[in-house]
This record gives C-alpha cells, structure tokens and sequence, in this order.
C-alpha cells in the first residue's frame, strides 16, 4: 500500500545561508534558462498535492512563483529540520486532508521525477515510518517522506535539543531508505542527488543539465 499523492504536500527547502555561493541566494540563481529553485519546483510539482517553498530570506523574491512560502519558526539558521516543521506546520493548518510531508532540496535540480511515488511505496503501508532518498550508497536527509503525526515531536525534539542534525531525530523513529540508479545520460551516469553548493558545482550542473537534455534517459 502505498501513500496517497493527494495526501503528500511538497516543500522545497531553500532557507539556508549559501556560504558557498558567496551568500548569494543559490535557489535564485539561474542554472541554464531558468533558476535553480524552477528546475526542482518543475520536478516536485506534479509528484504532490501541494507546493510550498521554505525560506528565511527576503519572501519577495519569491512571489514570481506563486507558491506559499514559509520561513523557519526557530529562529538562527537551524538547518533542514527546521525547514521540514515549518513544511509540517503549513500542511496541518491548511490541508485537512494532508498525511505527509515530502522534501527536496532547492539546490539540487535533477532528482528523480518518480521520488515521491518510490518513497510512498517504501512505507509499506505503515503511514508513522519516515522514508529517505539514498544514492550511490550515500544517505540524502533533506529527501525524505516526512509523516505529519510526528509534527508535535518534532517540534518538541527542535525545542529543547543543541543537535539539529536531521539523522539525529529521524533515529529515533521507524525510518526506511530508498537507493536510486544514476541518470542515464550518454555513457556517464549522474547522480540524481547532485548539488550545486559552490560557483564550481554550478559550472558543473550546467555541463549536466546540458548532457542530460540532450541524452536519450532520466532515470531515478
């Protein structure tokens, strides 16, 4: 049994400080045509009921997509976690029927259009466990199938905690992982997790955006 997509809201979490971009804002910066944050909106949207993007910066450099925007309740940067309460907290007071939260990263625009459907099947049916993206063997937090009754405990664990490391709760609850193939693009495979944290990482991810449109595949 598998989780249904009207019940998934989606957020996109872009509130971090992109210190390696040179503090520039990476969800704006463009990548190929369009900014970084459109490609993983474009990929996120038809796979959830809802779109909503996190961030903690200035909201009206946002408005041109039309989508809700949450900031972090907790305030000082907090990391991923904090991004995917305030994911939660949205979903639970403006979708009555929402049950999950799936998250994607604002910085990383080629990951898999089947993300959300393959996380859902991996509960198993068991809509209290907490479901990750893997690849190449290498866990992806901020990738994950988040269910909304854990909500309160977050909350609570981002209250009194000094860790905010996501795996450091996610541990604490049932949690399962999905490992995804690289994208099939010409002879060189691609992690579909890449992302683009520097200026030397975005070079790099307009050389892949290139190569993969103009590949014969897009594997998750």
């Amino acid at each position: 049994m598998t989780i249904a997509r009207e019940t998934i809201v989606g957020c996109i979490l872009a509130g971090g400080l992109s210190r390696r971009m040179g503090g520039a804002d990476k969800a704006l910066i463009r990548l190929g045509p369009l900014p970084m944050i459109a490609h993983v909106a474009e990929r996120l949207r038809p796979q959830v009921s809802d779109l909503v993007i996190n961030t903690n910066g200035d909201p009206d450099l946002y408005r041109a997509f039309s989508l809700p925007i949450v900031k972090d309740s907790i305030a000082g940067f907090a990391g991923p976690l904090a991004g995917i309460a305030a994911g939660m907290e949205w979903a639970l007071q403006q979708r009555s029927g929402a049950t999950h939260l799936a998250t994607a990263a604002a910085d990383t625009p080629f990951f898999p259009a089947d993300l959300v459907a393959r996380l859902s099947d991996r509960t198993g049916g068991d809509a209290g466990c907490i479901v990750l993206a893997s690849s190449r063997a290498h866990r992806h937090p901020v990738f994950g199938l988040w269910p909304l009754a854990l909500h309160k405990d977050l909350a609570r664990w981002m209250g009194s905690t000094d860790s905010y490391k996501v795996m450091a709760w996610v541990e604490r609850h049932p949690w399962r992982v999905v490992e995804f193939h690289d994208i099939e693009a010409h002879s060189n495979g691609i992690d579909p997790f890449f992302n683009a944290n520097t200026p030397q990482e975005l070079a790099e991810a307009e050389t892949l955006l290139a190569t993969i449109k103009s590949g014969s595949g897009d594997k998750g």
